[in-house]
């Protein structure tokens, strides 16, 4: 259970970031913009489905392969340290022998999706 919430904080933590760092561009563009992280789970056959969904900056396409490797953040010095996806894959799929995967469309959302077997 310790392992899990760390990759669930993670997520949230790296939600909220995003969803802040667009209200903040949304700020200085002069639009309105309502952040919103929408987490939900379900059982599909003998796997646990978690998703953590927000509408955030989004991911660059040039970069989705790497957002999992240690020691790769797109934050400012400082503000990240490259661990945190890089752990939450080490716990899902080696820990657990789960998936982990991100859908995004840059400027739209992400959204994280884990399967765990039952």
């Amino acid at each position: 259970p310790q392992e899990l919430s760390r990759v669930m904080l993670n997520l949230f933590n790296n939600a909220f970031y995003a969803t802040h760092e667009k209200v903040n561009e949304m700020k200085v563009a002069g639009k309105e913009y309502k952040p919103k992280i929408t987490i939900s789970s379900f059982q599909e056959d003998q796997h646990i489905i978690i998703s953590v969904l927000d509408n955030g900056q989004g991911i660059p396409q040039s970069i989705k392969e790497k957002i999992f490797n240690p020691f790769f953040t797109t934050k400012p010095t400082g503000k990240g340290t490259g661990l945190g996806l890089s752990m939450s894959y080490d716990i899902i799929v080696k820990g657990h022998s789960g998936k982990i995967r991100v859908e995004s469309t840059e400027g739209e959302f992400t959204e994280f999706i884990i399967e765990l077997p039952v």
